[in-house]
């Protein structure tokens, strides 16, 4: 997927052109009096206001904003096109705004190339503060929304974690993949009963990845011309310069699917009487919910919210400790150490978590270090407000930096160190897992089953592998740290070195296959699904 399109628009005939200009003039030569200044920021440009200030498809927003911080101070602000933001790159102005004043900054901007255009909007993340977005958060936080809900879905969780192990013992160079097929496997079996194709590739977990290149790639506002000249939205695909129409046609398709199949496959499997139990045959078995009511949108796209967070922001985050095992040898040394005393030779289980003290600070750490939704999703508020001295206009759309957050000197010593012992001993450093998940309103409902998944992966990782840097021809390579830039953030490809710790160790990984056969898959099934 080419991003180069960014709020690209080439040759517009001139009567566009000429009410787009009449349009800012009368917001240059008529401004609105503010009752307190802005907060700081760079000097608008004539007519197009702070727009070169935006960060391109190809920045790393977060590092982006996080330069306005030393520029402007932690709070700080742009306007173009009669939209102003808001970049909070300190976490005590995000939790004044979005928890203690929830109620005026829990909104989201109306995205029209990703809500409108994109099929982005049916997604909970995106929407709009209704009464709908409330009544997904209601059935999720029913179903998820805390650790004893959670813990109906431990088992499924350490068998997939186990099948993970044998893949990366069976073909390492894939890594990545097994990480991608693992978090497919325990979302699409957890949320629709659906279980994966063990030994290939599987439609839900490729289509899975499809629509969330796209939910990342179309996800952040002010990367799109169209969000700002909402006209845009009417050029036909053909029209030169509208590649951005062309995204949004192929993301809408992906979507439609996404949303659509699996939701079927359960309602089709429920009505053979021959499903799994789940997130959505649970909901949907207790009520009686008709066809294309309301209650049928809410069960079915709170379903593909679990889906989409589930699918994409594990990856990010078991990515990104592999990486960090390979960069920091005596944090993983540790780790092992604990496992060793405190579990002796088996696995990892659930119950286990209260006695591993360094694991559960790794937990954290991994968190910190490189936060999976970098630069948040935008907040947009509903009232005017003041913030710090400044004034918050209603419609700001408030950008709260994460990553700044997680790297702040004055919260975190050594902030770029991945260091667990930062949250062990009399003085720990503050939990990060009160800055990842988002704030007030709009905290993520799926929060606690990520939290189980980084901890399960990583305990049993831990325990049975050695993870190094790559060596080839006597020479150690170093392992590229690098991230990518999108509204969820992966680590850039790298190469690491991951080998069991012993035979015995190699015996676990293997027993899984005898404890836990292969279930057939539902690939063949998903074929015969009408939505």
């Amino acid at each position: 997927m080419d991003t180069a399109f960014k709020m690209t628009f080439l040759n517009p005939n001139s009567a566009v052109i000429g009410l787009f200009v009449v349009c800012v003039l009368t917001r240059l030569l008529f401004p609105k009096r503010l009752p307190a200044p802005l907060p700081p920021g760079p000097p608008p440009k004539p007519l197009i206001g702070n727009l070169k200030d935006l960060p391109s498809a190809q920045d790393q927003d977060w590092i982006h904003w996080w330069k306005f911080k030393d520029l402007y101070g932690p709070i700080s602000s742009l306007t173009t096109w009669g939209q102003t933001f808001i970049i909070l790159n300190d976490a005590r102005f995000a939790v004044e705004l979005f928890e203690h004043r929830s109620k005026w900054h829990s909104d989201r901007p109306h995205m029209r190339f990703a809500g409108e255009m994109s099929g982005c909007g049916n997604i909970l993340g995106f929407m709009r503060w209704t009464n709908r977005p409330k009544a997904i958060r209601k059935a999720m936080n029913k179903e998820i929304g805390s650790k004893a809900a959670i813990s109906r879905f431990n088992g499924l969780q350490k068998v997939e974690a186990r099948r993970f192990l044998l893949r990366v013992l069976q073909s390492p160079k894939d890594l990545t993949d097994h990480i991608r097929k693992e978090a497919g496997a325990v979302v699409l079996k957890l949320t629709y009963g659906y279980t994966i194709e063990p030994h290939a590739r599987d439609p839900l977990v490729d289509l899975a990845d499809v629509a969330m290149q796209y939910f990342s790639l179309v996800g952040r506002y002010g990367d799109w011309l169209v969000d700002f000249v909402p006209f845009l939205k009417y050029l036909p695909a053909w029209f030169p310069g509208a590649e951005f129409v062309r995204i949004a046609q192929k993301s809408t398709q992906a979507f439609l699917e996404f949303g659509g199949k699996p939701y079927a496959f359960t309602k089709q499997q429920m009505s053979q009487d021959n499903f799994h139990q789940s997130y959505l045959s649970n909901l949907l078995e207790s009520e009686d919910v008709k066809p294309g009511s309301e209650r049928e949108y809410v069960i079915k796209w709170s379903a593909a919210s679990l889906y989409a967070g589930g699918a994409d922001t594990t990856v990010s985050t078991m990515s990104c400790f592999f990486l960090a095992m390979a960069l920091y040898p005596e944090v993983q040394r540790k780790a092992q150490e604990e496992i060793d005393r405190v579990v002796g030779e088996r696995l990892p289980e659930f119950s286990d978590r209260e006695s591993l003290p360094y694991i559960e600070a790794m937990v954290k750490e991994l968190l910190r270090w490189h936060p999976v939704v970098t630069a948040g999703v935008s907040h947009v508020s509903t009232h005017d407000d003041m913030c710090n001295g400044y004034f918050i206009p209603k419609g700001s759309n408030i950008i709260n930096n994460v990553w700044a957050f997680t790297r702040d000197p004055e919260v975190y010593s050594e902030p770029n160190e991945f260091k667990p012992e930062r949250f062990l001993g009399e003085n720990p450093e503050l939990d990060p897992r009160r800055l990842v998940f988002g704030f007030g309103r709009r905290i993520c409902p799926g929060r606690v089953l990520a939290d189980s998944a980084v901890y399960i992966n990583i305990a049993e990782s831990l325990a049975v592998f050695n993870i190094t840097k790559k060596v080839e021809n006597g020479k150690v390579i170093e392992p590229k740290v690098s991230f990518q830039p999108g509204l969820i953030s992966h680590p850039e490809p790298y190469e690491v070195t991951v080998k069991p710790r012993s035979p015995v160790h190699e015996e676990l990984i293997r027993a899984v296959e005898v404890d836990y056969p292969w279930e057939p898959s539902h690939a063949a099934d998903l074929e015969q699904v009408k939505y």
